[in-house]
């Protein structure tokens, strides 16, 4: 059964960076595309950043362009989440997530995706 396991999050003052780290057990991520979603207080689960880690591709939220920057390492069990120039907007409990690999409309369309971690914290104050 494959298991992500996220972690990384914490609190900053604006401006600062923090990066998300997600591992998963089970499987490697090779044919997967993966996510970072986050959800604040009140507001529905959103894109962050997605990526094909078959093919590469990245699709960035508009929230996430230029600041924010996903990737895998070279073995891909983990996965990241670079966050940079941090606002108090992005305070939020940060979850990653994975599908198989296959064509989608949107490749972060939340509801394509069935694996899960349990989500980590991320307060920026002002």
């Amino acid at each position: 059964q494959v298991q992500l396991v996220g972690s990384g999050g914490g609190s900053v003052q604006a401006g600062g960076s923090l990066r998300l780290s997600c591992t998963v057990s089970g499987s490697t991520l090779d044919y997967h595309v993966v996510g970072w979603f986050r959800q604040a207080p009140g507001k529905k689960r959103e894109g962050v950043s997605c990526m094909s880690v078959l093919r590469g591709n990245i699709f960035d939220e508009v929230s996430a362009m230029g600041r924010f920057f996903i990737s895998t390492d070279h073995t891909k069990h983990t996965m990241f989440l670079q966050m940079t120039d941090l606002k108090p907007e992005d305070t939020a409990v940060y979850y990653c997530a994975a599908r198989i690999e296959a064509t989608a409309p949107r490749m972060c369309a939340i509801d394509l995706f069935d694996i899960w971690g349990q989500g980590t914290q991320v307060t920026v104050s002002s």
